[in-house]
């Protein structure tokens, strides 16, 4: 996907992602999408409990850990789906404009507490390999 492409998909206006259950080991999927993203100009905020850095960023044990003053546009997530309500609320409580669960990972109770909250939400799509067709995904 090129960039152009990938920033109609998330916005213009969009420029930090928590990546959660991010891992610093780079042949897990998390790491791979993760450093695609910031090899595009995005920046990653690595949420795992696991961790203390990755991509040379600092990693949180959690979004609600994360400093106030990093303003979290969108919540990708790399955690099962039934953990994925809780991740939810906190994607709400801090303020992110997108829920994005990861290609395999949909979690209806999750898209109903983010869609309530304000957020859009894409499920079951990874964001690395998402196409045009994203749009008809979002809820």
């Amino acid at each position: 996907m090129s960039d152009q492409e990938l920033r109609s998909i998330l916005g213009e206006d969009v420029h930090t992602i928590a990546v959660v259950g991010l891992s610093s080991r780079p042949h897990r999927p998390s790491y791979e999408v993760a450093s695609y993203l910031q090899h595009r100009g995005y920046r990653i905020v690595p949420v795992n409990p696991n961790e203390t850095e990755v991509l040379g960023e600092r990693a949180y044990p959690s979004l609600r850990d994360v400093p106030p003053e990093i303003s979290i546009d969108v919540v990708d997530v790399f955690r099962r789906a039934e953990l994925t309500p809780p991740i939810a609320r906190d994607a709400v409580a801090v303020g992110a404009r997108l829920l994005w669960l990861q290609e395999g990972i949909v979690n209806e109770e999750a898209a109903r507490i983010a869609t309530e909250g304000g957020l859009d939400v894409v499920m079951g799509v990874c964001i690395k390999h998402a196409g045009r067709s994203i749009e008809e995904e979002r809820r």
